[in-house]
């Protein structure tokens, strides 16, 4: 009796602090989105389209202006049903009688997404009077004339340089796997969450590979290629580095999602940390891991002819070079070859990962 009588003040602790979470959680989303709403509302609505302004000043003063605005109306609507905030957080129970799709708080959400389609078209500048107008369908008639009678007297270095983006998308996939097959298992929760230390490991991990997952491997072939030169080591490294943390993210995702069972029962035969991790984790992860590799092959295959367009090497290069000059009948059968290749390696990584599994 004594015990569950000190247990009820943790409990209630317990509960106490994650409601707490939950209602400053509310609190932020709701205003971020009506934050967002005036802005757009002001931005776009009345400045662009009311105003027909076509590229309308900006000031820092107006983003301010929208949190103040933002955060008044959370705080007058934060108790009623327009709150997605609240509703996202499980801080009201919804009637279950009554179809969700009916609650103020998703008519409001489906009211926010339809105004950022209609901000989107504006901000974008989709016009189909220019698209379909005489100049830009002759230029289109043009261009294509050209692609579509492809000059093949450039056959020859272009398989070349075909061959040169397929063994630089390799080379990245390679030297990427001992990275990420480490970073895998200090960026796996499960793994890592048996100490303050493992925790603080598995947090600094993420954030690395978070950081540099979320810059494009274009980016990357830029920084290289001031680096070390413009080429193919440049494209290399450029895929290398992306290739490892989302290969990264992808095995640890894997290893989250494995059976318990095996791991408790070595770890039951005082195994150390190293051998449960090698006897219990790897035989589960094996052949996820080889397929995803396969496929991110693929993929930098694909990546390749687009980071060679800033010096990455390659037949990206190449196509930037003939695009230059406009050199359309040169370009075409680029194309040509680009395709070719990404259908061969399509076709062949996915056969070798049907045959895995």
């Amino acid at each position: 009796m004594s015990a569950n009588t000190q247990a009820l003040p943790a409990e209630k602790k317990t509960l106490g602090m994650g409601q707490m979470k939950s209602v400053v959680f509310a609190l932020l989303l709701d205003t971020f989105l009506w934050t967002y709403v005036s802005l757009v509302l002001y931005k776009v609505i009345y400045q662009k389209i009311i105003l027909a302004l076509r590229f309308p000043e900006f000031s820092w003063n107006e983003p301010t202006t929208a949190l103040i605005v933002g955060g008044i109306i959370t705080l007058a609507l934060f108790f009623t049903k327009f709150s997605i905030g609240r509703a996202t957080s499980g801080l009201y129970e919804l009637d279950e009688n009554k179809s969700i799709m009916k609650e103020p708080f998703t008519l409001l959400g489906i009211a926010i997404i339809f105004l950022t389609f209609i901000a989107g078209i504006y901000i974008s500048q989709i016009s189909i009077r220019e698209f379909l107008s005489e100049s830009g369908l002759s230029g289109a008639r043009r261009i294509f004339t050209a692609l579509f009678q492809p000059n093949l007297r450039i056959l020859e270095p272009a398989l070349f340089a075909a061959i040169e983006t397929i063994y630089m998308a390799f080379i990245a996939t390679a030297l990427a796997l001992p990275f990420a097959f480490l970073f895998g298992f200090f960026a796996a929760r499960n793994l890592m969450n048996g100490s303050r230390l493992g925790l603080a490991v598995y947090y600094i991990v993420r954030f690395f590979l978070n950081l540099t997952r979320s810059i494009e491997p274009l980016v990357w072939a830029i920084i290289f290629s001031v680096w070390v030169g413009i080429g193919p080591f440049a494209g290399m490294l450029a895929l290398m580095i992306h290739s490892i943390s989302s290969l990264a993210k992808l095995y640890s995702e894997q290893i989250e999602n494995i059976s318990n069972g095996p791991i408790e029962a070595i770890t039951a035969t005082g195994a150390h940390p190293i051998q449960v991790i090698w006897f219990g984790v790897v035989p589960q992860i094996v052949l996820p891991y080889l397929s995803f590799t396969i496929y991110r092959w693929d993929i930098n295959v694909r990546m390749a002819t687009v980071i060679g367009l800033v010096g990455g090497g390659g037949i990206g290069t190449m196509l930037m070079q003939y695009q230059g000059l406009a050199k359309w009948n040169e370009v075409g059968l680029l194309v040509i070859v680009i395709a070719s290749v990404v259908w061969v390696m399509d076709y062949a990584s996915s056969k070798i990962r049907e045959a895995i599994k």
